[in-house]
């Protein structure tokens, strides 16, 4: 805790290092700030991000006049904290809804864009009609998930794995055809090893209390469709983008920040105690050691266990066991001629059994307003993920023929690109094996004996970005309560 003389005043000011510049530093520094001030705190923030820029997985950039998102492109309205921290950052007005023309998401089937039947939700039908009319499933498939709404309720002993859950509650052809690549690809996982209870909790409370997915999800739509009619002010799609990119929040974080905030190109080594009574060392790679009261890290699981290898191996050990996937985006940008009939809906998803190369596309320029110029389409493929590793480990030139391969079946899309983007994410994807929640709990029990340290992203309890703000603002109030306690104290001396 440093001290220095302001108007003859004795201050204390203290410094906290925030360990990684994503989505969920940033959200701490900002927050360390925020609450910082409400506290009367005078603090430091220190930002120590290892790569020559800040963001993490969010990249956005403009290419002639095409917006092209490298990462994410849009965060869930009904977790609000991602809402909550654009109003305190005047992002309002940059809140872009999802075009309402048409909405459909396609899965293929045997080589063909099907529509997924409206009404259709991750894993359950909520309409009839749509669902009876579809192609994607057979009359035995269609007869099996109807059943659901008088299937028994089941008796799982512990955590469950997506895959069991939904084969259990749906059948086989609900697992493959919809559950697993929506919800397997939101996580870049093999659904034989996802925790239901640490992705999809609410599927578990749903059979718990109504004995039907179904019939829970029915009654859901209805109670939400009447609070939308109850609502007043400011209302947009379950997802959201930016107008100008999800980067404009990151720019607009990074601007909040004093000078000096931001140390890019640094990588922490290891972390060490100060004192017997308290206070940290952050080793750099350069050899500079920076002193701290408190150190929040905003890391992969993977990097968090290197630093804190040295004052809490179990904690170390058990962040280990969090394992990772790598992925990449591939941004291809067209003329409308070029695309033969007429693209619709927001893209689509490929299950793991139809063995293609890609795992989804999305139509960036019929999503979001403002991705591509008039008369041209901007589509954005996915690839690798735990399923499909080894896409990811090809060059740039084989990963992009893979893409175009996969178009050209699947669109018959054949022109050479105006241009295209890698965006690799190597080994950024945790993956939230069964016992996740159990696993995060022992973590954060083996850490609460080391005061002053804080653990914040998204390998813990969300992977999207409302879930990583949330995690970072978080671990940054955490940090500012405990620190307000001495300042109390030294105020009344």
């Amino acid at each position: 805790m440093a001290e220095i003389a302001v108007l003859g005043l004795r201050c204390h000011m203290t410094r906290v290092v925030v360990v990684g510049g994503g989505i969920a530093g940033l959200a701490a520094a900002h927050r360390l700030l925020e609450s910082g001030t409400e506290k009367q705190l005078d603090l430091q923030v220190l930002l120590v991000e290892a790569a020559p820029r800040l963001g993490g997985c969010i990249v956005t950039e403009r290419v002639g006049e095409f917006l092209v998102e490298g990462g994410p492109d849009s965060f869930i309205t009904e977790k609000p904290w991602a809402v909550e921290l654009c109003r305190r950052l005047s992002l309002t007005g940059s809140i872009i809804a999802t075009r309402s023309a048409d909405q459909r998401i396609y899965v293929v089937h045997e080589g063909k864009l099907e529509p997924l039947p409206e009404g259709f939700l991750l894993m359950a039908p909520t309409r009839f009609w749509p669902f009876v009319r579809s192609p994607l499933f057979s009359w035995r498939g269609k007869a099996r998930i109807a059943a659901e709404t008088i299937w028994p309720r089941g008796r799982p002993n512990g955590d469950e794995s997506l895959a069991s859950f939904v084969r259990r509650r749906f059948g086989r052809e609900a697992l493959e055809r919809v559950a697993q690549p929506l919800i397997g690809g939101i996580y870049a996982a093999d659904p034989e090893r996802l925790s239901l209870a640490s992705t999809m909790p609410r599927f578990r409370e749903m059979e718990r209390k109504c004995g039907s997915i179904i019939r829970a999800m029915r009654a859901e739509q209805r109670e939400r469709g009447r609070a939308a009619a109850d609502a007043s002010g400011a209302r947009w799609t379950f997802f959201a983008g930016l107008k100008n990119g999800i980067g404009e929040l990151v720019d607009a974080l990074v601007a909040r920040l004093p000078a000096g905030t931001v140390r890019l190109g640094s990588r922490a080594t290891t972390m060490r105690r100060k004192t017997r009574d308290g206070g940290w060392l952050v080793v750099l790679e350069s050899g500079e050691t920076l002193e701290a009261e408190a150190v929040i890290l905003a890391l992969p699981a993977y990097a968090a266990a290197r630093l804190v290898e040295g004052i809490a191996p179990e904690a170390s050990r058990a962040l280990e066991t969090i394992r990772y996937a790598s992925t990449a985006t591939v941004n291809l940008a067209y003329r409308e001629t070029e695309i033969p009939g007429r693209l619709a809906g927001f893209g689509f998803v490929v299950p793991a059994v139809e063995h293609r190369r890609i795992v989804a596309c999305t139509f960036s320029s019929l999503k979001y307003p403002g991705r591509a110029p008039a008369g041209h389409v901007l589509l954005r493929a996915f690839v690798g993920g735990s399923l499909k590793p080894e896409i990811f480990e090809r060059s740039d030139d084989e990963m992009l023929s893979d893409v175009r391969k996969d178009l050209a079946e699947l669109l018959g899309i054949r022109a050479d690109p105006l241009f295209s983007r890698i965006h690799r994410h190597a080994m950024a994807m945790p993956q939230y094996h069964i016992g996740h929640t159990e696993r995060v709990e022992r973590i954060e029990a083996q850490l609460a004996g080391f005061p002053g340290i804080a653990l914040a992203g998204s390998a813990y309890r969300g992977v999207g970005i409302p879930d990583c703000i949330r995690s970072g603002e978080q671990a940054a109030e955490r940090i500012v309560d405990r620190l307000a306690v001495p300042a109390l104290r030294h105020g009344r001396q």
